[in-house]
């Protein structure tokens, strides 16, 4: 596998042998259950289907518990493929994938949903400096300011930074590093921070 889905537990600090301090995140990567084996002839494209996080039937829709019932598994909270797999022995449905697929020194990438924010002014949203205090302006502080535009073209362009919602979005970080694999416990530590709030779900990919 060259993948599978995680649950970000939150930021610690590791040292390397030399003694520096770097900043690491803890994640929860499986285990992965094997839920749905697709192939060209049937589907018409190769993926495996995973499943991550259990969850009790009162939470899942019907069609999603007759798929799970089917197959026998149990019921789970997330569901992602991993599309164009090949491999010598392909998994089978209800195999465990688990965090021992990574091993330290790998180059992943980690996607998730950002934190959201609601709706948010140009400072903190665009990083803007404001206006100046003084000059009788003691209320526009935080203000965008002019948007440029007069009585040509008389609209505003589209694209311009303005206020608006923050956050919420998925958000994809690549050339991360693991330092550490816990196997027994399905533990990463990747180096760097990853898109997310604590107990958040994450894919990570070799």
């Amino acid at each position: 596998m060259q993948g599978l889905l995680g649950k970000k537990l939150g930021m610690t600090r590791i040292f390397d042998d030399a003694g520096n301090a770097m900043a690491a995140t803890v994640i929860e990567a499986g285990p992965c259950v094997v839920a749905q084996i697709k192939t060209v002839e049937r589907d018409g494209y190769s993926a495996i289907q995973v499943g991550f996080g259990e969850q009790s039937e009162k939470h899942t829709n019907k069609p999603e518990t007759g798929h799970f019932r089917k197959n026998g598994l149990k019921l789970f909270k997330v569901l992602q493929e991993f599309r164009d797999f090949e491999s010598e022995e392909p998994p089978k449905v209800g195999d465990e994938i688990k965090a021992d697929i990574f091993s330290v020194g790998d180059i992943v990438t980690v996607a998730g949903i950002s934190k959201g924010k609601g709706f948010q002014g140009v400072v903190k949203r665009h990083k803007f400096s404001g206006g100046p205090k003084t000059h009788g302006q003691s209320d526009r502080l935080r203000a965008p300011g002019s948007l440029g535009q007069s009585s040509y073209p008389s609209r505003v362009y589209k694209g311009l930074r303005m206020a608006g919602r923050m956050g919420g979005k998925k958000v994809t970080i690549k050339t991360l590093r693991v330092v550490k694999v816990d196997p027994d416990n399905n533990l990463l530590i990747i180096r760097g921070a990853v898109p997310g709030p604590s107990k958040g779900i994450v894919l990570v990919r070799k």
